[in-house]
């Protein structure tokens, strides 16, 4: 009976035993699964906080605002002509028999540049003189000697290529700038990388109504040897100047909905987005009429990605604009 119960009391102990170690293990799985939660969840907020100081920082070029002046200006095309020129006739007709001059010639007024027989069958003449009525020089090539000639026939045209101007065109719209003094530029087929500088001189009184433009004169600033009567000439006429705002490139300006607005860089490399209002426009530069102040940095390249206060990394260094815009 003893051994019985030494048995039974071996076997209860055994029993207390691994229920003792169960219950240890369990804990133990219990306090490491929360343990790995606890760590997962701080390392999860340490993530958010990293990512909220790890902020993008966005690469920009910006523009130093300062006041520019934009000039508008139409472009248009025209003709180079000498300032005076005249077609040369006969007094009488008949046949050229003398012929004093050839294209480019130059000539005085009085000098006699052809001699016409009006001579015919049973009838004599004496030579008529045909007589250059201005100075200048022959533009346009004179009749062959032994043609035949009337009163209405062109002996030749003269005119003085030592004062060119420019004859052209504009637009109605733009008539009401059109006053005598306006600039402009020359670019001529010939020399197309030079600027040849002109003003205008004369305005029409009138509006041809079938090509509804209005003709305008310019005389070259100066002389050059280079410009020829007849050369085909496009012209930039500057009509207005815009100055005293900041003016900005178009692709500068965000707009949403209404609102237009630039990104200003600051001091502490972060931007703000600033409300303003527009002006005047002339290629691409807009006129910025409220909403920036001289000085300060205007984001030109990178706006489409930022937003108030992003964090940005200014490339540029602050580009400032040349004083003149629209040139």
């Amino acid at each position: 009976m003893a051994d019985k119960k030494n048995v039974r009391t071996k076997k209860s102990r055994s029993a207390g035993t691994f229920i003792a170690i169960a219950l240890i293990v369990a804990v133990t799985v219990v306090v490491v699964i929360v343990i790995n939660n606890s760590n997962s969840s701080d390392q999860g907020g340490d993530w958010g906080r990293g990512a909220a100081v790890s902020e993008t920082v966005v690469p920009v070029r910006s523009m130093t605002a300062e006041p520019v002046t934009l000039r508008d200006y139409v472009s248009t095309s025209g003709d180079v002509e000498t300032q005076s020129s005249i077609e040369i006739f006969p007094s009488i007709g008949g046949e050229v028999v003398e012929m004093n001059v050839q294209l480019g010639s130059p000539v005085r007024k009085g000098d006699v540049i052809a001699r016409i027989d009006a001579s015919e069958a049973g009838t004599y003449y004496s030579l008529s003189p045909v007589v250059a009525p201005i100075s200048g020089s022959i533009l346009s090539s004179p009749v062959k000697i032994g043609e035949k000639v009337s009163v209405s026939s062109v002996i030749t045209t003269i005119g003085d290529v030592n004062n060119l101007q420019v004859t052209a065109k504009i637009p109605e719209r733009y008539v009401a700038s059109l006053v005598p003094g306006l600039k402009a530029e020359i670019l001529l087929q010939a020399y197309p990388d030079t600027v040849f500088n002109a003003s205008v001189v004369r305005v029409s009184p009138v509006l041809d109504s079938a090509t509804r433009t209005k003709e305008i004169i310019l005389a070259f600033d100066r002389k050059d040897s280079r410009v020829n009567a007849g050369m085909f000439a496009k012209v930039k006429l500057f009509t207005y100047d815009y100055a005293g705002k900041i003016a900005v490139p178009q692709d500068a300006i965000v707009t949403n909905n209404d609102e237009q607005y630039l990104f200003i860089v600051k001091d502490d490399s972060t931007v703000e987005r600033r409300s303003i209002t527009t002006g005047n426009s002339v290629d691409g530069y807009v006129q910025v009429a409220s909403g920036v102040e001289p000085g300060e940095r205007i984001v030109v390249e990178g706006m489409l990605s930022l937003y108030d206060g992003a964090k940005v990394n200014d490339i540029s260094g602050g580009i400032s604009e040349n004083s003149s815009a629209g040139n």
